[in-house]
């Protein structure tokens, strides 16, 4: 298979990592490509599972010394970006890989590998719905879910800039769209890989 990327972008509470959960179980050929960020680990996250969690300084000397393929500073002082030896590490296994990144990060990087690329926006049915996935999820402050609203407003103009949007209204439909999406893009090779693992 030759070098491919599959980036998932969605605004916070759309179900995004569920999807890519689901999907990552589903196709042995993908592999998740953890991505760097500048922010504390929430919850039970771990450094080098969900993230690399760096220092905003750390985060900035890596910009200097050219170590990410992309990044972005979404919010004042937070970064978040792809590193250069994550990408290299799993094209070298020969993998697919997985991308759960930020909006503008998503845009970025189909600018970047352009045919290479699949980017799927998973989009939420409504902003209300989204407020009421992130309360249910009970690790936000009232405050930061209502940063994240507003954001996600601005975020939801980004998605006719992806090559499939996929409505997170019903999870199975969701999670059906997504496997076709995928297998379409990677062709017979995936098939075939799939059906041997099984």
């Amino acid at each position: 298979m030759d070098r491919k990327v599959i980036i998932f972008s969605a605004p916070s509470g759309a179900g995004k990592s569920t999807i890519v959960g689901h999907l990552l179980q589903k196709f042995p050929f993908l592999e998740f490509s953890v991505s760097a960020t500048s922010r504390s680990p929430r919850g039970r996250e771990q450094n080098g599972k969900e993230y690399y969690f760096y220092t905003k300084e750390e985060f900035e000397d890596k910009i200097r010394r050219g170590e990410f393929v992309e990044y972005e500073q979404v919010y004042e002082g937070m970064y978040y970006g792809t590193l250069r030896s994550e990408v290299e590490r799993i094209w070298n296994k020969g993998n697919v890989i997985v991308f759960d990144i930020d909006v503008k990060g998503g845009v970025n990087l189909k600018r970047l590998y352009g045919d290479h690329a699949l980017s799927l926006f998973i989009q939420p049915p409504s902003v209300e719905v989204l407020r009421e996935r992130l309360i249910c999820r009970g690790t936000d402050l009232p405050e930061a879910i209502e940063k994240r609203c507003l954001k996600a407003v601005e975020e939801l103009t980004y998605a006719d800039k992806f090559d499939r949007i996929i409505v997170n209204d019903d999870l199975e439909k969701a999670f059906c769209d997504a496997e076709k999406a995928i297998l379409q893009f990677c062709g017979p090779q995936a098939a075939t890989g799939l059906s041997v693992s099984l």
